[in-house]
């Protein structure tokens, strides 16, 4: 079996609720949506990069971990497009690399297939980009309800998820109140608790954008704290120079 990879490499987690940790990035070729912040454009292209067996992607992998890494990240393109793949690969990972369980396993996602998602085991962690119509040049409405199905595949696995949602100078915030009041209200019929699912706010890049609008943040995140756990985060890798 195997996959067209854009590229793997190691560097510093620069979103989410592991900013700051040393992930290992395999980065998947193709992608099933067309977002207009895209940051990695090579890889939405589904023949850019190498077609890679499993044991190719364990060979690399060996040759760029460090003592400090913490997770391996399956992140694209789009990752669940290949769920057979990565669950193989994920086997692989736990007998080769990680007989201890050191290593955790994250998947950063779009959400939007979850019929794959719930082929895929041994994930840890899933990053789960909420998408915005104004996300997209033109459609893109009936994406949520294929991502509030996958939150809902997810906590059936009982695998730790956090949500995600870009945010533009020009978002709605009506919108996103409606948009965190429907997960809110499938975390309280999946779990006991919605302080397990946090919702990361992440400003669009460049971060300089932003300037004088620093309370349409503040806003923004106290609209969303009445629903979930909020936490505002920037692309910290962009704003260290980093890939």
């Amino acid at each position: 079996m195997k996959a067209r990879i854009s590229e793997i490499f190691s560097s510093i987690q620069g979103e989410g609720v592991f900013v700051g940790r040393r992930h290992i990035f395999i980065r998947f070729s193709g992608c099933n949506l067309d977002c207009i912040y895209c940051d990695t454009l090579n890889s939405k292209n589904k023949y850019y990069g190498e077609l890679l067996s499993v044991d190719d992607v364990i060979t690399k992998i060996k040759n760029i971990i460090t003592p400090d890494l913490h997770a391996i990240s399956f992140t694209g393109g789009e990752p669940t497009l290949y769920p057979k793949f990565i669950d193989e690969l994920n086997s692989e990972i736990i007998n080769k690399l990680n007989p201890k369980n050191k290593l955790k396993l994250l998947l950063e996602t779009n959400g939007s297939l979850p019929e794959n998602m719930s082929l895929l085991n041994h994930i840890d962690h899933v990053s789960l980009d909420i998408k915005l119509p104004e996300h997209f040049k033109k459609g893109g409405n009936d994406i949520l309800t294929k991502e509030l199905e996958s939150i809902k595949v997810l906590l059936e696995k009982k695998v730790n998820i956090y949500c995600k949602l870009v945010i533009l100078p020009s978002t709605n915030f009506e919108t996103v109140e409606n948009i965190v009041i429907k997960i809110h209200d499938i975390i309280n019929d999946k779990t006991e608790t919605i302080e397990n699912i946090p919702l990361i706010i992440q400003p669009a890049s460049p971060i300089t954008q932003w300037k004088n609008k620093e309370q349409r943040l503040l806003e923004l995140s106290k609209i969303c704290g009445k629903y979930m756990d909020v936490l505002t985060i920037p692309q910290v890798h962009k704003c260290l120079g980093i890939d």
